[in-house]
Protein backbone atom coordinates (compact mmCIF):
# COMPACT_ATOMS: atom_id res chain seq x y z
CA UNK A 1 0.00 0.00 0.00
CA UNK A 2 1.27 3.41 -0.72
CA UNK A 3 2.51 5.51 1.90
CA UNK A 4 0.37 8.33 0.34
CA UNK A 5 -2.99 7.56 -0.78
CA UNK A 6 -3.38 11.01 -3.13
CA UNK A 7 -2.97 11.18 -6.90
CA UNK A 8 -0.69 14.18 -6.78
CA UNK A 9 2.35 15.83 -5.42
CA UNK A 10 2.57 19.35 -4.85
CA UNK A 11 6.06 21.18 -6.16
CA UNK A 12 7.23 24.39 -6.62
CA UNK A 13 5.32 25.01 -9.65
CA UNK A 14 1.88 23.69 -8.51
CA UNK A 15 0.86 20.28 -8.54
CA UNK A 16 1.52 16.70 -10.45
CA UNK A 17 -1.05 14.84 -11.09
CA UNK A 18 -1.25 10.88 -11.96
CA UNK A 19 -4.56 10.54 -13.87
CA UNK A 20 -6.05 7.23 -15.89
CA UNK A 21 -7.98 8.56 -18.59
CA UNK A 22 -10.86 6.58 -20.32
CA UNK A 23 -11.55 8.16 -23.78
CA UNK A 24 -15.17 7.56 -24.81
CA UNK A 25 -16.46 6.89 -21.49
CA UNK A 26 -19.56 8.94 -22.50
CA UNK A 27 -19.68 11.99 -20.36
CA UNK A 28 -17.11 13.90 -18.58
CA UNK A 29 -17.01 12.20 -15.02
CA UNK A 30 -14.61 11.32 -11.98
CA UNK A 31 -14.48 7.68 -11.38
CA UNK A 32 -12.27 8.23 -8.13
CA UNK A 33 -8.60 7.51 -6.89
CA UNK A 34 -7.71 4.20 -7.72
CA UNK A 35 -4.39 1.94 -7.54
CA UNK A 36 -2.58 2.21 -10.84
CA UNK A 37 -0.35 -1.02 -12.03
CA UNK A 38 2.40 -0.27 -9.83
CA UNK A 39 0.08 0.15 -6.49
CA UNK A 40 0.83 4.39 -6.92
CA UNK A 41 -3.05 6.20 -6.40
CA UNK A 42 -4.28 8.07 -9.51
CA UNK A 43 -7.22 9.80 -10.49
CA UNK A 44 -9.84 7.54 -12.46
CA UNK A 45 -11.50 10.34 -15.15
CA UNK A 46 -13.58 10.09 -18.25
CA UNK A 47 -14.30 11.97 -21.14
CA UNK A 48 -16.62 11.80 -23.82
CA UNK A 49 -14.24 12.41 -26.45
CA UNK A 50 -12.33 10.23 -28.57
CA UNK A 51 -8.63 9.35 -29.11
CA UNK A 52 -8.13 11.25 -32.47
CA UNK A 53 -5.98 13.61 -33.46
CA UNK A 54 -5.47 15.05 -29.29
CA UNK A 55 -9.55 15.13 -28.87
CA UNK A 56 -9.31 13.41 -25.80
CA UNK A 57 -6.33 15.13 -24.38
CA UNK A 58 -7.95 18.39 -24.89
CA UNK A 59 -11.10 17.40 -23.08
CA UNK A 60 -9.21 16.28 -20.19
CA UNK A 61 -7.45 19.77 -20.15
CA UNK A 62 -10.60 21.24 -20.45
CA UNK A 63 -12.55 19.30 -18.20
CA UNK A 64 -9.82 19.62 -15.34
CA UNK A 65 -9.47 23.35 -15.95
CA UNK A 66 -12.92 24.00 -15.63
CA UNK A 67 -13.55 21.86 -12.48
CA UNK A 68 -10.57 23.33 -10.72
CA UNK A 69 -10.96 26.89 -11.70
CA UNK A 70 -7.99 27.48 -13.49
CA UNK A 71 -7.01 28.40 -17.36
CA UNK A 72 -6.26 25.95 -20.12
CA UNK A 73 -2.55 27.16 -20.11
CA UNK A 74 -2.19 25.86 -16.41
CA UNK A 75 -2.96 22.41 -17.22
CA UNK A 76 -0.37 20.87 -19.11
CA UNK A 77 0.42 16.79 -19.99
CA UNK A 78 3.75 16.04 -18.86
CA UNK A 79 3.77 12.47 -19.80
CA UNK A 80 1.76 10.21 -20.81
CA UNK A 81 0.21 11.84 -23.85
CA UNK A 82 -0.50 9.02 -26.04
CA UNK A 83 -1.18 6.38 -23.27
CA UNK A 84 -4.25 6.09 -20.63
CA UNK A 85 -1.96 6.86 -17.68
CA UNK A 86 -0.63 10.66 -17.47
CA UNK A 87 1.30 13.18 -15.69
CA UNK A 88 -0.13 16.65 -15.99
CA UNK A 89 1.39 19.88 -14.19
CA UNK A 90 -1.69 21.56 -12.70
CA UNK A 91 0.45 25.14 -12.41
CA UNK A 92 0.29 27.87 -9.48
CA UNK A 93 -0.06 27.40 -5.62
CA UNK A 94 0.52 23.94 -4.99
CA UNK A 95 -1.65 23.87 -1.43
CA UNK A 96 -4.64 25.52 -2.95
CA UNK A 97 -4.57 23.56 -6.16
CA UNK A 98 -4.86 20.69 -3.94
CA UNK A 99 -7.96 21.66 -1.35
CA UNK A 100 -9.79 22.63 -4.93
CA UNK A 101 -8.65 18.72 -5.95
CA UNK A 102 -9.35 17.22 -2.85
CA UNK A 103 -13.47 18.84 -2.63
CA UNK A 104 -13.87 18.31 -6.15
CA UNK A 105 -13.05 14.35 -5.97
CA UNK A 106 -15.05 13.83 -2.71
CA UNK A 107 -18.50 16.22 -4.68
CA UNK A 108 -17.98 14.03 -7.14
CA UNK A 109 -18.00 10.14 -5.61
CA UNK A 110 -21.45 8.92 -3.77
CA UNK A 111 -20.87 9.02 -0.24
CA UNK A 112 -21.91 6.11 2.25
CA UNK A 113 -24.87 4.74 1.98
Amino acid sequence: MPSDPTPYSIDPEGLRLAVRLTPRGGRDAVEGVIAGADGRPVLALRVAAAPVDGEANAALIAFLAKALKLRKRDVAILSGETGRLKILRLSGDGAVLAGRLAAWIGAAMPGPA
